[in-house]
């Protein structure tokens, strides 16, 4: 876990899971967007994955997120794979508490893959 701080009080807060070769996000949260906390914290992620020898950073986010794929994509990230009806799947299995509607008023269906490629000096 990863946390920022700003005037001592906490900015923000990102998880992952350090793999042999990805490392993978699993939340990052800020106290107030546009602040730079989330970049930061990214970046920070992306120096500690590449320093244990990850090929990539990658994460799992929903087709609703449109926030989330702005963020992501304008860092580097691009999109490595998409999970058509991993949502609807996963609500009739495992999580029936699922919303049927997401951020923005979007049906929730389809899982996206993120990835960012550390091997990339131009990356993170």
């Amino acid at each position: 876990m990863l946390v920022a701080v700003d005037g001592g009080e906490p900015a923000g807060l990102l998880t992952y899971i350090l793999g042999e070769d990805g490392c993978e996000v699993l939340t990052l949260h800020t106290a107030i967007q546009w602040q730079g906390a989330g970049s930061a914290l990214l970046h920070a992620v992306a120096n500690l994955a590449r320093d244990a020898g990850c090929a990539r950073l990658w994460l799992v986010t929903t087709n609703d997120n449109v926030d989330a794929l702005r963020f992501y994509q304008r860092r580097g990230f691009r999109l490595r794979a998409l999970r058509a009806g991993a949502v609807d799947e996963a609500r009739r299995g495992v999580k029936p508490e699922i919303p049927w509607i997401g951020d923005h008023g979007i049906p929730l269906r389809d899982e996206l893959e993120l990835e960012l490629d550390l091997t990339d000096t131009d990356a993170g």
